[in-house]
């Protein structure tokens, strides 16, 4: 185990992983907190912090009195459940969802929930560029995005989301659905896109309007329902691992897996959309399916209009380094949609630290109103 990491953060990748490779079997009960503590020679609360995520990203269960136990598996997707079980797993369709219901979930979820940065600090951030850029922020931006803010952004991702990568393959864009235009015209309208049934509006608009054909799959309370994922003939799936909108629904960590296996026995790419996944109340971030895949065949999407502000229409997406030629032939042509100076703002808030600090302020309120408690 690495020691420059967290011990905590060690186990539970040591312990994931073996869970993963089938070490620990699904039902199977992990040691208890004080064996593995002596096992690895840390305490029982390092080892409990430990379990604590493996719980909460759905790899063991805890049971009062008896133990952990582990509930991934790698082959449940195989598992053909009955109709009435399917009927009774799949989350209404959009249309069928009562104003009041849409409401409580965007109160729950936070999406419209006020977590911008300040206006002081965005004041303070711009003034902060214009003394130390000066005239280089009216430079025009290569098309993939300024160099210095890529760079920063890739040692963010790594920093915060275990993604490592060159710079060289995250590109920047106007807004999500601008990127979703632009892989499109990467992958070609030949083939079909999966799209998560209900999902955001607006990803079925923009596939649509870009003439490609989208096929609905139903989500289950843990992701895209498995019988409609292998059934389905399309070369791209579009997720929303994270909180889709309008359900509310998490992809479970099999499921993830799932969508993995999905993707390498298809050969087919998965479009990761991370909307709002900073925001989330774990003491540690999601895990990312780029991530679980080392970035092959997956495409991970993100923006910055929810961490910092709606008033921003900046997002980047993260391309695979068997993909890197063929985004650079494709869409050489293009101008960067970003001004140069909002570049370089974005970039220097998380240079300075005050961009990840905001990220924690918003999720330790997160967590303390999961538990009840007041924030301050």
């Amino acid at each position: 185990m690495k020691k420059n990491k967290s011990m905590y953060l060690s186990i539970y990748e040591h312990i994931r992983d073996d869970i993963v490779a089938g070490v620990y079997g699904k039902n199977s009960k992990l040691p208890s907190k004080r064996n593995m503590a002596d096992e690895y020679g840390v305490s029982v609360i390092t080892v409990e912090h430990a379990y604590d995520l493996l719980a909460e990203e759905g790899y063991i269960l805890s049971k009062e009195r008896k133990g952990y136990f582990v509930i991934y598996s790698a082959d449940s997707f195989f598992e053909v459940a009955s109709k009435d079980e399917e009927r009774k797993n799949m989350i209404p369709e959009v249309k069928n969802t009562s104003k009041q219901e849409r409401d409580n979930y965007s109160k729950y979820s936070g999406r419209f929930d006020n977590n911008e940065i300040s206006f002081p600090q965005f004041a303070r951030m711009t003034r902060r560029v214009l003394s130390i850029y000066g005239e280089k922020i009216t430079e025009r931006s290569p098309g993939f995005g300024l160099e210095y803010f890529r760079t920063v952004l890739a040692a963010y991702l790594h920093r915060s989301r275990r993604i490592e990568v060159d710079y060289s393959r995250i590109i920047i864009g106007s807004g999500a659905e601008y990127l979703y235009k632009m892989i499109v015209n990467v992958l070609g309208r030949d083939i079909v896109y999966g799209i998560e049934n209900p999902s955001y509006e607006k990803i079925a608009y923009v596939y649509k309007s870009e003439g490609v054909k989208c096929k609905l799959l139903n989500l289950g309370n843990d992701g895209i329902d498995s019988n409609a994922l292998w059934k389905a003939d399309v070369g791209a799936l579009h997720i929303t691992p994270y909180r889709s909108y309008p359900s509310g629904v998490t992809a479970s960590a099999s499921k993830k897996h799932e969508y993995l296996r999905w993707c390498n026995e298809r050969n087919a790419i998965i479009i990761e959309d991370d909307f709002e996944s900073e925001f989330s109340p774990s003491r540690r971030p999601e895990e990312t399916v780029f991530y679980l895949n080392h970035g092959r065949n997956v495409i991970y999407v993100n923006t910055f209009t929810k961490t910092i502000g709606s008033f921003i229409r900046v997002a980047y997406m993260v391309i695979p380094e068997n993909l890197v030629k063929l985004f650079i032939e494709k869409l050489s042509y293009c101008a960067c949609t970003v001004p140069t100076p909002e570049q370089y703002m974005i970039a220097e808030l998380i240079e300075s630290g005050e961009f990840e600090r905001h990220i924690n302020r918003v999720r330790r309120r997160k967590r303390e109103e999961q538990s009840g408690l007041s924030y301050k």
